[in-house]
């Protein structure tokens, strides 16, 4: 549909999926598929991607930011304008009420999930810290808020409570 279109991938998820290696030491059911399905997608695509590396802009006020644990090169993005920014934490935590609550459970989808514990209390301590917006994939409408400090986790308020 969009022949011109630049298709931009982390450089890290990148080299995993496409790495033989890493394909024949993944275990069969939902490792194996995902290996399949990653290079069915990248092939139609005959793997024309721009790889792009975290802690640099990828477009103009788009900062890539390695947040790793749900994939190997799980990205999350920081969208700047003006003086505002909003953090897109992408699958950080999916279902916010069980994740960002209890940060040290841990799920099926995750591929480490040690490491995907470790990004979310990192991510969550500095959305806290710099009171920066977030916008979840798996959030509930409006999908945006704030992260707050709630006993031994966190709670997402959204900006419709937010004054």
């Amino acid at each position: 549909a969009f022949p011109k279109a630049e298709i931009k991938v982390p450089e890290v998820e990148w080299k995993f999926w496409m790495d033989d290696g890493e394909m024949s030491r993944a275990s069969k059911g939902r490792m194996s598929e995902l290996f399949q399905n990653n290079r069915r997608v990248f092939d139609a695509l005959a793997r024309k991607v721009t790889p792009y590396a975290w802690n640099k802009e990828v477009a103009p006020g788009v900062t890539a930011v390695g947040t790793p644990g749900h994939s190997i090169g799980h990205t999350s993005y920081v969208v700047s304008s003006g003086g505002d920014s909003v953090y897109v934490q992408s699958d950080v935590t999916n279902v916010p009420y069980l994740f960002a609550a209890h940060p040290g459970w841990r799920a099926f989808f995750d591929q480490d999930p040690p490491q995907a514990e470790a990004t979310r209390r990192r991510v969550y301590d500095m959305l806290v810290a710099d009171k920066m917006k977030v916008q979840g994939f798996h959030h509930p409408f409006p999908g945006l808020g704030r992260v707050e400090k709630h006993g031994d986790g966190y709670r997402v308020v959204g900006m419709n409570s937010l004054r």
